[in-house]
């Protein structure tokens, strides 16, 4: 099987990254974090882009291309910290009005919190008893649903829907597809901490060196780089089979490398990654997020253990 690239995968790709990089940079991203409210027209732009109507049919008015090219989409939002309920609004598109046009917010449970609650326009699946708690990362507000309500909420999606709202709860394939969709978010997390601890190791010196001549950091940098490719090659495969339970072991190594690298690339940074001015530990953060949506890190155990 050939994971490369075709040249059009690369070209949106880099489209994307190109517009992420010019829309949503540091500045912005600072200033996301500070208003802690979800930018409207952003979320616009993304919708003229084709972000949430990539996999729609042309004659529906999408783009027409399939998971694999959605994956590399969300690898380049998990790489800019995109916030907002991206997942579930792409899940929508084509099923909630606007919902691919990037006019309507859309938030569903996906695990046992959902994000954005209150900003959301239609949330799918039920969310009746949710308690606000307080996020570790301050680009994605929580609300946990009941012990009792959140496992049926994500697994069966047989919940109710929010009155007045136009659609019905997230189904259960789709389920998998917000898995992977999280995934490859994870992913692109992981490359871009990789790619700060290496250019942060050979910048910094001490000693008169370079940090990163020491074969401590060294070491450390490799074993990021490894985990990222790894789990990149799990998630590019689990997008092009669809296999759920692929999906479920994408996600568990996707899930290690976000959080392993972003811990890591702190590490290397030292004092210096946990001020407000590196984007570092908000990565950490949102990888730790991220693990517990869609797919939560228990049940792709379970998925795992019963197939072994």
């Amino acid at each position: 099987m050939d994971f490369r690239l075709t040249d059009d995968q690369k070209a949106l790709k880099a489209g994307v990254r190109e517009m992420l990089t010019a829309r949503f940079g540091p500045d912005a991203l600072r200033a996301a974090v500070a208003s802690g409210r979800l930018d409207r027209a952003l979320w616009r732009d993304l919708g003229e882009l084709g972000f949430f109507a990539l996999r729609l049919p042309e004659e529906s008015g999408g783009v027409g291309l399939g998971p694999p090219e959605a994956v590399l989409v969300f690898e380049e939002a998990g790489r800019a910290l995109l916030p907002g309920p991206l997942v579930a609004t792409h899940l929508a598109a084509g099923e909630v009005p606007g919902a691919a046009e990037g006019k309507t917010v859309v938030t569903a449970p996906g695990g046992p919190f959902v994000e954005w609650l209150d900003e959301a326009d239609v949330v799918r699946g039920d969310t009746s008893g949710a308690a606000p708690v307080r996020s570790v990362d301050p680009l994605t507000p929580l609300h946990r649903l009941p012990d009792t309500a959140a496992p049926a909420a994500w697994r069966t999606g047989a919940a109710g829907v929010r009155e007045g709202a136009p659609a019905g709860p997230v189904s259960e394939p789709a389920v998998a597809l917000g898995a992977l969709l999280t995934a490859a978010e994870q992913l692109g997390s992981a490359g871009r901490t990789t790619e700060a601890a290496v250019r942060h190791a050979r910048a910094r010196q001490q000693f008169g060196r370079p940090v990163g001549a020491f074969q401590a950091v060294k070491h450390l940098c490799a074993e990021m780089l490894v985990r990222t490719e790894v789990a990149r090659a799990a998630v590019y495969a689990a997008a092009v089979t669809g296999d759920p339970v692929e999906i479920a072991g994408a996600k568990l190594l996707a899930d290690e490398a976000a959080v392993g690298c972003a811990r890591d690339c702190l590490q290397v940074h030292g004092g210096m990654g946990f001020t407000w001015e590196a984007e570092v530990h908000l990565h950490l953060k949102r990888a730790w997020v991220r693990a517990e949506r869609w797919i939560p890190r228990t049940l792709a155990e379970e998925v795992e253990a019963a197939c072994l």
